[in-house]
């Protein structure tokens, strides 16, 4: 089943508290589908009235700048040693490799990195440990985490809800002219395709000249 097919089975104050934590979590630096969930909850919101839209970005908000607050605590009492178990745990999210290049990205960023890390699927689960292991002040660390949080998890909702509820209202609108063009459009090809295969037919079946093969 497609996630918002499975959506939309669940009631709406279910939606936002599965938001939040699944954001939470991914955030804290569990590999989770958080951007999935987001978006297809925020379409899910422009289709059905009962999901608030500005409800849905503030749990998504919050899950975010929590996860990464729990994620940087963790980070900053585990240090290496828990770099090192997750990449035990998930080779393929924290492998030597990425850990390698997030931590690149911090060296030179600072706390840009955990700003824009925000819309990198790779840096939103490194951002919060990474940044407790690395040491980062907490002020910094704290600004960029909310700034991040709001911008990315609010902003997400927003655009995706307001894509939705146009798209939405073009096809109520004009779904008869996208029936008519896309029928007119196969008429023509379909002619042009039929005009070019007699031509080719009549040119097969044209009598050689007398004397051409000799």
């Amino acid at each position: 089943m497609h996630v918002q097919e499975w959506l939309e089975t669940v009631p709406p104050l279910a939606i936002y508290l599965l938001v939040g934590l699944v954001i939470g979590l991914e955030s804290l630096g569990i590999p989770l589908p958080g951007e999935i969930i987001l978006v297809s909850s925020a379409l899910l919101a422009s289709q059905h009235g009962e999901i608030d839209p500005f409800v849905l970005g503030a749990c998504a908000s919050a899950g975010a700048i929590i996860g990464d607050s729990i994620g940087y605590a963790i980070g900053r009492k585990g240090g290496r040693p828990l770099l090192a178990w997750l990449g035990s745990k998930f080779p393929r999210h924290f492998s030597e490799a990425h850990i390698a290049t997030a931590e690149r990205s911090f060296q030179k960023w600072g706390m840009w990195a955990v700003f824009f890390g925000r819309f990198v699927a790779l840096l939103r689960i490194f951002a919060g440990p990474l940044a407790g292991v690395l040491r980062m002040p907490y002020w910094k660390f704290l600004t960029a985490n909310v700034l991040g949080g709001i911008v990315w998890a609010g902003g997400t909702t927003a655009v995706i809800y307001y894509v939705g509820v146009v798209a939405e209202s073009w096809l109520k609108r004009f779904s008869w002219l996208g029936l008519v063009a896309a029928v007119l459009v196969g008429l023509t090809s379909m002619l042009i395709l039929k005009r070019r295969a007699s031509k080719v037919q009549a040119a097969h079946q044209e009598p050689e000249p007398v004397g051409a093969g000799e």
